[in-house]
């Protein structure tokens, strides 16, 4: 039986065999390891030198080695009804770095880095299938900001271009796995008028649907009444809609934020938004739907949780509108995704002396968060699967005699029982209340396993 690894870059195309497979076993390096190092991720120097050599050589490419992994991920689309590609970008910090290349400065000029943006494939059930895109990019270090330009600038040109972009692959994956339904998710930085045009103008049929936060108050063409020139404003005209319902879920903590459970009404209607202005173009009016979701009753000292949320979907009953936002909710799967690729994998440690080549170790590293994700939601979602649809037999094995303290059965035990197992390597306890095993203690564990792996096989029973 091949290895994850093995499957998840079958069809890698560098141009030469032996760079393929030096790729797959690479990536298999860095999987069992993700928090160390390069040379603490491989198992001697020849190791490391081939790892090295790879992320050297000129054809080689972050879009290369990502390719088959993008194509494996939307294999898997195949086999849901519906999936939600979110989108999000993050920065990845190297300052202090000065020995790399092709860098550019961040939100100043003192701080040097690159950025990236994902699209993700996710289920409504909030399991990740893997990634469906990543661009890379650095700000020109002669021209760190542009805001003197910036209206005259295409949307295409700037940074926040990758939105449109992005929701473009969408559409483009949409017609090849027809019979699932795409959503292309963003927040409020995906707020881009070009957006809602790409959506109406779109020739294809099935074209891939979007929800995004809102960030703009958008005119509507309507003036306000008795009112030469003023607009009425798209805020407004949600909030005056009648309540549709309510719905509740748990919002998780970040940062100083304590978790919490949520109740939000929801309201919506269908509007139409009076296109900006562009230099050189004039945009159509659009008609789409909106949805508001606030918390009425915030606890004390909490700022109440307010969601305008724009979509292409219809929103005509209670069910449709807690669809949307369930939908919205689901995008918090890519702020884990950066925490496990920053945090888990350590990306911003890495130190190699030109930015592209960095850029295919960091795309190596994307499909290992990935991997991450999905067990730990696979645990969670197909907890009776046997453990083996996931592990190796000697991984599984391995763990069960370390945690249980006795001979392995012979057959896998439940996948969700055993990814507990795995998490309580890395100090998950296992308490009433604690809930299923996080992505952290779950990284933390699958290293631990990785030793007890090579013990097992060069002492185990089998040895």
């Amino acid at each position: 039986m091949s290895e994850w690894y093995e499957d998840e870059l079958a069809d890698v195309d560098l141009g030469d065999r032996r760079l393929n497979r030096r790729a797959a076993r690479v990536l298999g390096s860095l999987g069992k390891q993700p928090s160390r190092s390069i040379p603490g991720s491989c198992r001697s120097w020849s190791e490391t030198l081939a790892a090295y050599r790879l992320f050297n050589h000129e054809r080689v490419t972050a879009k290369r080695l990502l390719a088959p992994h993008f194509a494996a991920t939307v294999e898997r689309m195949r086999e849901h009804p519906v999936v939600l590609l979110v989108q999000d970008s993050s920065e990845l910090d190297y300052t202090g770095k000065e020995s790399i290349t092709g860098l550019g400065p961040l939100n100043w000029v003192e701080r040097q880095g690159m950025f990236t943006h994902l699209s993700m494939a996710v289920t409504p059930q909030r399991l990740s299938l893997g990634l469906v895109e990543a661009q890379f990019w650095s700000r020109d270090p002669a021209q760190p900001h542009k805001n003197a330009t910036r209206k005259r600038t295409s949307i295409a040109d700037k940074q926040s271009g990758w939105w449109l972009r992005s929701y473009r692959r969408a559409c483009q994956i949409a017609g090849q796995v027809p019979e699932t339904k795409v959503v292309s998710i963003a927040d409020r930085e995906g707020d881009i008028y070009e957006v809602f045009v790409a959506w109406q103008q779109a020739q294809q049929e099935p074209r891939a649907g979007w929800v995004i936060r809102a960030c703009q108050d958008r005119r509507l063409p309507e003036k306000e009444p008795g009112q030469s020139r003023c607009y009425q404003k798209l805020w407004a005209r949600v909030a005056a809609c009648a309540v549709l319902g309510r719905m509740g879920f748990r919002l998780p903590r970040k940062g100083k934020r304590p978790a919490r459970h949520v109740i939000q009404t929801l309201q919506a209607c269908q509007v139409e938004l009076k296109p900006p202005q562009r230099r050189g173009e004039k945009l159509p009016v659009v008609r789409i739907w909106a949805v508001l979701a606030r918390e009425p009753n915030p606890p004390a000292g909490q700022e109440p949780l307010e969601w305008l949320l724009l979509t292409s979907e219809p929103v005509e009953t209670p069910a449709a509108a807690e669809q949307i936002v369930n939908w919205y909710l689901a995008r918090w799967q890519i702020e884990v995704f950066f925490r496990v690729l920053k945090s888990g994998c350590r990306v911003e440690q890495l130190s190699l002396r030109q930015a592209d080549r960095l850029e295919c170790v960091i795309a190596l590293y994307m499909i290992v968060a990935w991997r991450v994700l999905w067990v730990s939601a696979l645990g969670r979602l197909g907890p009776d699967l046997p453990a083996d649809v996931v592990f190796a037999e000697e991984e599984w094995k391995s763990v069960y005699a370390v945690v249980r303290r006795s001979k392995p059965p012979p057959v896998p035990p439940a996948l969700g029982e055993f990814v507990r197992m795995v998490a309580s390597l890395g100090g998950y306890l296992g308490r009433k209340g604690d809930g299923p095993p996080g992505t952290q203690t779950l990284w933390t564990g699958m290293q631990s396993m990785m030793h007890y792996t090579i013990c097992w096989l060069a002492f185990g029973p089998g040895a």
